[in-house]
C-alpha cells in the first residue's frame, strides 16, 4: 500500500469516536449560520481534545485516553441511501487528484527506474469518507449517538421552555417506534445544554442570568454558556481570521464542482426561516424548518424519483431533495466563521474541553460500570470480567467451528437487552475510550457467545474488532490474529452478503498488514474483495495492492504494473477517467522498451482513449503515434482499428486550430537518408530504331565503380578542354545525388529542368495506407537576373507558382508492410535558392466494412480509384544526416557529421541540353566486326551549344570518321552492298602484288601528345542551335574479346554564352555490345635469308599470318573470306604474297585456320618521311576483286585506335649522367636492330544466315608486329596462371641493376647470309680436295658502327654434329676485323675445303659483333647464324 499521512495507530481511534448528537433550536441555528456553518460544523475543528484526559476502570485504575476526539452531528431521522453514499465516494475520489508538480517517487528495482507517486491522497479521503458514511447498524455500537447536546439561543423569548421542548423531542426521536433512526447507545442518553449567545447583538447580563437559572435545573455538570459571534460580519474584512473550517468542508465542495454542472446546494426552508445555506457536508447536517419536531431528510436522500440503483459509475448526478438555486460561483467567495474572533474560537475550544472532562467521560466510566455490574450480576459470576480476562486467554479455548460448518444464521437478532449484547456494548464502549486491554476481552467472550449462537453477523463483528484491539493493545501482549480478520472478512462477504462491512475489514486489516511490513498478505487481502458490485473499490484496492508489490523488500515490479492496469481498467469503468490514465501511465513505465509489444500497444492505446476523453488531446495523439510507429505485432484488424482512432483523434486536433502549422505525422516511414534527388528530364523511350542516350536516371542503381569511371572520364575530356589542367574549381557533375555521392556542396539545378525527388516510404503496418494529394514542402529563395537576393521568402506549399511549380500526386497507395518509392517533381522557374523541406500530404487507409465506434466516412473525404475512410493532412520532414568527419584529430575523437545539401539545390541560369539518339545502333557483334551506325545530336534547350566531345575508355569501339571521311563520298560500290568501307574495284592482274596508299594519323585524331580517348564531334559549323538537330555516321567495330561489353561514353558540351556557375554539361550513354568469336589471327615476322629484293637494298622480312576460324555458328556465320591483308607502317610495307599451296581460295569455314605467306620490304627513301612524322605507309594485298582503301575510313581509323594505346606508351626519360646516357644510347640502339613496327590489318568478310536471308558481315583484325622472331595475335591470349612456388627470402645484393640488352637483342646486330651453289660436282678420283667458293654477306643492322670479327675455327666437337654434317675446313685466313658502318652490307669471299662426298652444313662460321663505340660496357657477343646446306657429288 501506498504511504499515508497517519499511522495505523492514529487512524483506527479517529475512525471510531463516541459519537454526539445535536439538537438546535431555531434561533441557536440562525446564530451559528450568520458564519455559513451549522453548529455542528461549527465545533468540528476543534473535535479533538488537546490535553490527556482520565477515567477509572471497572476496576477503579486510573486509565489515560490520548488525543481522544468527538463527533458531533446533527440529528437525522433517516438513514443514508447506498446510491448516494455511492456518489459522495465517487466524488471525493474523482476530486482528489495528484498535486501539480508532485515529486515522484524514484524507486529502482532491477532494470527499472520508476517515478511513482509515494502517496495516494484520494485512497485516503475515499477510505475516511467510506469509514464516517458507515450507517448505524444493529450488530454493533460504535456509532450509535452516547450524548445529545440541546442548543438554545439566549435571544430567545424563553430559553429554558426551548430547553425542554428540545429535550422533549429527543426523548421522542429516542424512543418512539415510529423513528428508527438514529441509533442511540443506551436508554439513558446524556442531556447537555447548551446556551449560545450573540456576543455582538445579544444583552450579556439576561444571558448569564438564564445560564445561572439553567445550573440550578440541570446542574453545572450538564450545561454551558457559550458565547460566539465577537463581531459583526460586515467587518469581516477588516482583519485576517484563520479559517479552520475550509479543509473540512472542502471535500464536499470539489465534489459538488469537480465534475457536475449543480454548485453547492442550498436548501430554502419553507417558512419563516431566511434562505439558510446549508453545509456540504451532507451527512452531520440538518436544517429544520421552524418547528423542531419537523426533521428534514437526510442530506444524502436520493430525489424520490431517480433510481437508488443508479450508481455513481453512470454520468447523472445526485439530485438533492430540496430546490438548488445557489450556482458554483455562489460559493467561491463565501468565508466561513465570518463572525468568529480568535477569542471565539478558544471558547468553542474550551467548550468542547467541559463537555467531554464534564459530561461525557464521566457518562462512559458510569455506563462501563453499570454494564461490567449487570454482566457480573446475570452471569452470577463473582468477579468482574475485567479481573476474569487472564483467564479467559490462558488457554481453555473453545475449539472454532469453521465458517463453512455453521449454518446461516445472519438473520438472528437479539433484543437490545440481551446479555450478549450488553458485553457487546461495555466492549465497544472501551473501544471507544482507548481501553484496548478490556475491550478485547469482552469482544472475545462475545465472539464466543456469538458463535455458540451462531449469529454470524454478530460473531464476525466481534471477530473483527477483536483483532483491531488485540493489535492497539498497548504492549503488544500478543500477536495480530489475522486469521480472526479473515474469518469476519468471509462471513460478511459470503453469509451476510454485507459488502461494506467486509470493505471496512479489508481496509483496517491491510492497513495493519501494511504496518507490519507484510506486504504480500495486504496485497493478497486487497485483491481478494475486488469483485464486480462496485468498480470504484475494486480500482482502489487494485491500485493499493499494486502498491504493495512495490513496497515489498524486494520489489515486485511486473506484478506491480499488472494490478496497476487493472485498476486502471476498474478506474475507467467506474468513470474515473483522470485516475485510469493516471494508472496506466505508471504501469507503461515497466513495460515500455522492454519487448512486450502488445501489452504496450494496449496500455497506449487505452492511454490514447482517455486522454481524449479528458481533452487531452496532444496526450492522445502521442499515445496512438507510438501504437503505429513501434513495429506492432498486432493482427491487420487491430492494426485498422488503431490506425482508424489515430486518425479519428487527429482529425479532431487539427480541427481546434485549423489554421496552425501542419502536423508531423508518423506514418508512413520515410528512409530520409535513402532519398535520392535527380536533376534533368525523364529519359525518352526507344523510338523505332531510335534508341536515346540512357544518360542517368533514378532507375540505375548505384554502383561505386561505374561512378568513378564516370568521374575519371569527365576529368579526362576537362584536362584536354582546359590545356591539360583541370580547373581547381572544378568537381564532376553530379545529376543523381543519393547517400553515396558527394553532398558536401549545395548541387546546381538548371531553370526550367524538372528536379525530381524519390523518397523512400515504408509502412509498417499490415493494413495498406492511402496518401493523397501527395506534394513536396518546399522554400524558395528568388534572386534576381543581377544575383541580389530579394528579401521576401516565398515559404511552404502554396509558394508561387510562378517561381516553381510542384507536382502533385492524387493517390500513392502503400500495401501492408511494404517498401515504396515516391518520386515528386518540381519546376523551378526562376533562378534563386531553394530548400526542400518534406512532403505533405492526406493520411488515409482505404474504407473497410468496419467503422470505430461508429466512426464512418466523413462527409466531403477524398472520392478517388479508392475510398478513403477518414484523413488527415499532415507533413514529414527530411532531414538527413550528413557523413560522419573523420579528418583532424579533434573529429575523430568526436561525433561530428558533415551537411547534406542534396535537398537544397541552387537554381541557376538556362543552359544548353542536349539529347543524343542512336539509329540502327547494333546490340551484338562478331569480334572485330565493322558495322556503321548514325548519331544524331538534337538541342532540345533554348540556348546554342558547342564543344561537343565524346570521351571513352574503349576509344578502339567506335569512331566518327577522320577528318576527310566527310568529303571523300563513297564508292558506288560499296553503297550496292552496303559495305561500311571505301571500296574500289581492281582488275585481277593485280591480285598478288601490293597497292600502297599513305595516310597521316594526325587525320584521324591521332597525334604525338593528344588524347586519344577524348574525340572531338565534327558538327557542322562547330555549334548546334537551340531546336537544331544533326545526323552523323558512326562506325563501330566489335571488341576483340567475346562476350559481353559495357562502354561508355561520356558526351561533353558547353553553352556559347559562358556561365559562371556552370562551366560545361555532360550526357552519358553506355553501350551494351554482345560479341561472339569470329577470326584469330596470329602472326610472326622472319629475316628473309635473301639480302637483296629488287630494288637491291637490303632487309626483307617474311610475313607468316595463321588466320582461325574460331567462331562456333552460334551467329549463324557459314564461313569467312579473308578479302584483303594490309600492312601499315611508318618503314616497311607488305610487296607481295608468297603462297605456299596452290589452293588460292581464302575462305575458313568453322575451325578452320589458314596460313598466309608475304614479302615485306622496307619503304623507299622517298616515301619515308621523317621519323617524326604521322604518315603511315599502307599496302593491301587483295584476295578478291574490290580493294578496301585501307588508308580511309573506317578501316584506318580503327587501326589508329588499335594503335594510340602503343602510342600512350611513356618514352626512355633522359638521365642525368653522361656516362650513362651513352649506355643508354647503345642499349636502344642494340634494341632496335630486332625490332620491326609492321602491322597486319586481316579484313574479312562473313556469310550469315539469319531468318533465311543471307547477310553479309565485314570487319578487320589488327596483328602489331614489334620483335623479330616473336609471334603476335589478334587477340589478347588468357594467361595461364602460374604455378605456386615456395617464397624465397633472400637479400638483394645490388638494388641498382644496370640496363642491360637481352642475349637475343645482342646476336641481332649483324644479318650473316652465305652465298654459294646448292650443289657441287667434283670428281674426287681425279683430285682428292675439292675446293667450293662462299661469298660470307655481313649487314649491319643497326643504326651504328659495329666491330664485327669473324671467326672460321670448327668450334663443334661433339661426334652428333660431326655425324649430322660431316667434317669440312675452312681455308685461308681464320679470323676477320671489320668494323661494319650503319646498315652497310659486307661481303668476304671464303674458301671451303672438302675431302668426300656428303652434305654439309656451311653455316660454321662464328660472327662476333659489339657497337664500336663501346669499350667495356658489353663483350662481344655471338650472331646469329643460318644453316646452309650444301651438296657434294662425285663425278
Amino acid at each position: 500500500m501506498a504511504q499515508c499521512v497517519q499511522s495505523v495507530q492514529e487512524l483506527i481511534p479517529d475512525s471510531f469516536v463516541p459519537c454526539v448528537a445535536a439538537l438546535c433550536s431555531d434561533e441557536a441555528e440562525r446564530l451559528t449560520r450568520l458564519n455559513h456553518l451549522s453548529f455542528a460544523e461549527l465545533l468540528k475543528p476543534f473535535s479533538r481534545l488537546t490535553s490527556e484526559v482520565h477515567m477509572r476502570d471497572p476496576n477503579n485504575q486510573l486509565h489515560v485516553i490520548k488525543n481522544l476526539k468527538i463527533a458531533v452531528s446533527n440529528i437525522i431521522t433517516q438513514p443514508p441511501q447506498p446510491g448516494a453514499i455511492r456518489k459522495l465516494l465517487n466524488d471525493v475520489v474523482s476530486g482528489s487528484q495528484p498535486a501539480e508538480g508532485l515529486v515522484a517517487n524514484v524507486i529502482t528495482a532491477g532494470d527499472y527506474d520508476l517515478n511513482i507517486s509515494a502517496t495516494t491522497p484520494w485512497f485516503e479521503s475515499y477510505r475516511e469518507t467510506f469509514l464516517q458514511s458507515m450507517p448505524a447498524s444493529d450488530h454493533e455500537f460504535l456509532n450509535h449517538y452516547l450524548a445529545c447536546m440541546l442548543v438554545a439561543s439566549s435571544s430567545e423569548a424563553e430559553p429554558v421552555e426551548q430547553f425542554s421542548k428540545l429535550s422533549q423531542e429527543q426523548h421522542r426521536i429516542q424512543h418512539n417506534s415510529d423513528y428508527s433512526y438514529p441509533k442511540w447507545f443506551i436508554p439513558n442518553t446524556l442531556k447537555y445544554y447548551v446556551l449560545l449567545h450573540d456576543v455582538s447583538a445579544g444583552d450579556e447580563q439576561r444571558a448569564e442570568s438564564i445560564y445561572e437559572e439553567m445550573k440550578q435545573k440541570y446542574g453545572t455538570q450538564g450545561c454551558y454558556l457559550l458565547k460566539i459571534n465577537s463581531r459583526t460580519s460586515n467587518r469581516a474584512s477588516d482583519e485576517q481570521i484563520p479559517d479552520p473550517w475550509s479543509q473540512y468542508l472542502q471535500k464536499n465542495s470539489i465534489q459538488n464542482q469537480e465534475s457536475y454542472e449543480d454548485g453547492p446546494c442550498t436548501i430554502t426552508s419553507n417558512k419563516n426561516s431566511d434562505s439558510n445555506l446549508l453545509s456540504l457536508d451532507g451527512l452531520d447536517n440538518e436544517v429544520k424548518d421552524g418547528l423542531p419536531n419537523n426533521f428534514r431528510a437526510h442530506p444524502l436522500q436520493l430525489d424520490s424519483s431517480s433510481d437508488p440503483s443508479n450508481s455513481m459509475d453512470g454520468p447523472d448526478h445526485v439530485k438533492f431533495a430540496s430546490s438548488l438555486h445557489e450556482t458554483k460561483k455562489a460559493n467561491t467567495g463565501i468565508i466561513h466563521g465570518a463572525c468568529l474572533t480568535l477569542t471565539d474560537h478558544d471558547r468553542i475550544r474550551q467548550f468542547i474541553q467541559e463537555f467531554t472532562f464534564r459530561g461525557l467521560l464521566p457518562h462512559i466510566e458510569k455506563t462501563i460500570r453499570q454494564l461490567n455490574d449487570q454482566l457480573i450480576s446475570r452471569k452470577g459470576l463473582s468477579r468482574s470480567l475485567f479481573s476474569a480476562t487472564k483467564k479467559w486467554f490462558s488457554g481453555s479455548k473453545v475449539p472454532e467451528k469453521s465458517i463453512n460448518e455453521l449454518k446461516n444464521t445472519s438473520g438472528l437478532l437479539y433484543p437490545p437487552e440481551a446479555p450478549e449484547l450488553q458485553i457487546r456494548k461495555m466492549a465497544d464502549l472501551c473501544f471507544l475510550v482507548q481501553h484496548y486491554d478490556l475491550a478485547y476481552s469482552c469482544y472475545h467472550t462475545a465472539k464466543k457467545d456469538f458463535l455458540n449462537d451462531q449469529a454470524m453477523l454478530y460473531a464476525a463483528g466481534a471477530l473483527e474488532m477483536a483483532a483491531v484491539s488485540a493489535f492497539l493493545q498497548p504492549g503488544a501482549p500478543r500477536p495480530y490474529p489475522a486469521h480472526y480478520m479473515d474469518t469476519a472478512i468471509q462471513t460478511y462477504r459470503d453469509i451476510c452478503k454485507n459488502m461494506v462491512l467486509a470493505e471496512r475489514c479489508v481496509l483496517l486489516s491491510a492497513e495493519i498488514l501494511k504496518s507490519q511490513s507484510k506486504y504480500s498478505e495486504a496485497a493478497a487481502l486487497l485483491i481478494r474483495l475486488t469483485s464486480e458490485d462496485s468498480d470504484l473499490r475494486s480500482a482502489l484496492l487494485l491500485e493499493q495492492a499494486a502498491h504493495c508489490f512495490i513496497n515489498m523488500k524486494s520489489p515486485m515490479v511486473r506484478k506491480y504494473a499488472f494490478h496497476m492496469i487493472l485498476a486502471g481498467h476498474r478506474f475507467s469503468k467506474a468513470g474515473q477517467k483522470k485516475h485510469a490514465l493516471r494508472c496506466y501511465c505508471q504501469a507503461m513505465q515497466v513495460y515500455k522498451g522492454k519487448g512486450w509489444s502488445l501489452a504496450e500497444d494496449h496500455i497506449n492505446f487505452t492511454i490514447g482513449r482517455q486522454s481524449y476523453t479528458l481533452r487531452q488531446l496532444d496526450n492522445a495523439v502521442s499515445a496512438f503515434r507510438h501504437i503505429l510507429i513501434n513495429e506492432s505485432r498486432q493482427s491487420a484488424a487491430q492494426q485498422g482499428a488503431f490506425l482508424r482512432e489515430y486518425l479519428y483523434v487527429y482529425k479532431n486536433v487539427s480541427q481546434l486550430s485549423p489554421d496552425g502549422p501542419l502536423p508531423q505525422l508518423p506514418l508512413p516511414y520515410i528512409n530520409s537518408s535513402a532519398t535520392r534527388v535527380f536533376f534533368g528530364h525523364d529519359r525518352r523511350p526507344a523510338d523505332g530504331e531510335k534508341q536515346a542516350a540512357t544518360h542517368v536516371s533514378l532507375d540505375q542503381e548505384y554502383d561505386s565503380e561505374s561512378s568513378q569511371q564516370w568521374r575519371e572520364l569527365e576529368e579526362q575530356v576537362v584536362a584536354v578542354v582546359n590545356r591539360g589542367v583541370i580547373p581547381t574549381n572544378f568537381y564532376p557533375t553530379q545529376y543523381c545525388l543519393n547517400s553515396y555521392s558527394d553532398n558536401s556542396r549545395f548541387p546546381l539545378a538548371v531553370v526550367e529542368e524538372p528536379i525530381t525527388v524519390e523518397v523512400a516510404f515504408r509502412n509498417p503496418l499490415k493494413v495498406p495506407l492511402l496518401l493523397t494529394d501527395l506534394s513536396l514542402l518546399w522554400k524558395f529563395q528568388p534572386k534576381d537576373s543581377s544575383g541580389k537576393d530579394n528579401e521576401e521568402v516565398k515559404e511552404l506549399v502554396t509558394g508561387e507558382p510562378v517561381m516553381i511549380g510542384t507536382e502533385v500526386i492524387s493517390e500513392f497507395l502503400i500495401n501492408s508492410e511494404e517498401s515504396k518509392v515516391a518520386r515528386l517533381k518540381l519546376f523551378p522557374h526562376h533562378i534563386g535558392e531553394l530548400h526542400i523541406l518534406g512532403v505533405v500530404y492526406n493520411l488515409g487507409t482505404i474504407q473497410g466494412c468496419m467503422t470505430v465506434d461508429g466512426i464512418g466516412a466523413l462527409p466531403g473525404c477524398h472520392t478517388g480509384k479508392h475510398s478513403l475512410s477518414m484523413s488527415v493532412r499532415g507533413r514529414q520532414d527530411l532531414e538527413i544526416q550528413g557523413p560522419r568527419l573523420n579528418n583532424t584529430k579533434e573529429e575523430k575523437t568526436s561525433i561530428k557529421y558533415g551537411p547534406d545539401r542534396r535537398l537544397d539545390p541552387i537554381i541557376t541560369e538556362e543552359m544548353p541540353l542536349l539529347e543524343v539518339f542512336f539509329i540502327h545502333f547494333p546490340t551484338g557483334l562478331l569480334c572485330g566486326e565493322i558495322r556503321k551506325a548514325y548519331v544524331e545530336f538534337v538541342n532540345v534547350s533554348k540556348c546554342p551549344l558547342t564543344g561537343l566531345k565524346v570521351v571513352s575508355k574503349r576509344p578502339e569501339f567506335f569512331t566518327f570518321g577522320g577528318n576527310t571521311a566527310a568529303l571523300t563520298p563513297l564508292s558506288p560500290s560499296a553503297s550496292e552492298n552496303c559495305s561500311a568501307y571505301k571500296t574500289v574495284v581492281t582488275d585481277s592482274t593485280s591480285v598478288c602484288t601490293a597497292l600502297v596508299s599513305s595516310a597521316s594519323c594526325v587525320d584521324f585524331g591521332i597525334g604525338i601528345g593528344s588524347q586519344p580517348e577524348v574525340i572531338p564531334v565534327p558538327l557542322p559549323d562547330a555549334v548546334l542551335l537551340p531546336g537544331a538537330s544533326v545526323q552523323l555516321p558512326m562506325w563501330l567495330r566489335g571488341p576483340d574479346e567475346e562476350g559481353v561489353h559495357e562502354i561508355n561514353f561520356l558526351f561533353y558540351y558547353e553553352s556559347v554564352q559562358k556561365q559562371p556557375k556552370i562551366r560545361h554539361r555532360i550526357l552519358r550513354h553506355t553501350a551494351v555490345i554482345c560479341t561472339s568469336r569470329s577470326l584469330n589471327v596470329r602472326a610472326t615476322v622472319c629475316r628473309s635469308n635473301s639480302l637483296e629484293d629488287e630494288e637491291g637494298r637490303g632487309g626483307n622480312m617474311l610475313v607468316f599470318v595463321d588466320v582461325e576460324n574460331t567462331n562456333t555458328s552460334e551467329a549463324g556465320v557459314k564461313e569467312f573470306h579473308i578479302v584483303q591483308v594490309s600492312s601499315s607502317s611508318k618503314h616497311w610495307k607488305l610487296q607481295k604474297s608468297v603462297n605456299l599451296s596452290e589452293n588460292k581460295d581464302a575462305k575458313l569455314a568453322s575451325r578452320e585456320k589458314g596460313k598466309f605467306c608475304f614479302k615485306a620490304v622496307r619503304c623507299r627513301e622517298k616515301e619515308v618521311a621523317t621519323q617524326f612524322s604521322e604518315k603511315y605507309i599502307f599496302a593491301d594485298i587483295i584476295f578478291g576483286n574490290e580493294q578496301i582503301i585501307s588508308s580511309a575510313s573506317p578501316c584506318a581509323d580503327f587501326f589508329y585506335r588499335s594503335l594510340s594505346s602503343e602510342l600512350k606508351k611513356p618514352q626512355a626519360q633522359p638521365s642525368v649522367h653522361a656516362e650513362k646516357q651513352s649506355v643508354e644510347d647503345a642499349v636502344r640502339l642494340i634494341q632496335k636492330c630486332s625490332e620491326v613496327d609492321l602491322n597486319i590489318v586481316v579484313l574479312w568478310k562473313a556469310y550469315v544466315v539469319e531468318d533465311s536471308k543471307q547477310l553479309i558481315l565485314e570487319g578487320q583484325h589488327h596483328v602489331i608486329l614489334h620483335t623479330i622472331g616473336k609471334e603476335a595475335f589478334s587477340c589478347p591470349q588468357k594467361q595461364e596462371p602460374p604455378e605456386m612456388e615456395l617464397l624465397k627470402f633472400f637479400r638483394p645484393e645490388n638494388t641498382t641493376v644496370p640496363l642491360r640488352p637481352s642475349v637475343e637483342q645482342l646476336s641481332n646486330l649483324i644479318k650473316t647470309s652465305l652465298h654459294y651453289p646448292e650443289s657441287f660436282n667434283h670428281p674426287f678420283h681425279q683430285k682428292s680436295l675439292c675446293l667450293v667458293p662462299v661469298t660470307l654477306l655481313l649487314s649491319n643492322c643497326s643504326k651504328a658502327d659495329v666491330d664485327v670479327i669473324v671467326d672460321l675455327r670448327h668450334k663443334t666437337t661433339s661426334p652428333e654434329a660431326l655425324e649430322i654434317h660431316g667434317s669440312f675446313t675452312w681455308l685461308g685466313q681464320t679470323q676477320y676485323k671489320l668494323q661494319l658502318k650503319s646498315q652497310e652490307i659486307h661481303s668476304l669471299q671464303l674458301k671451303a675445303c672438302f675431302v668426300h662426298t656428303g652434305v654439309y652444313n656451311l653455316g660454321t662460321p662464328r660472327v662476333f659483333a659489339k657497337l664500336s663505340d663501346q669499350v667495356t660496357a658489353f663483350e662481344t657477343s655471338q650472331q646469329n647464324s643460318m644453316p646452309a646446306l650444301i651438296i657434294i657429288n662425285n663425278v
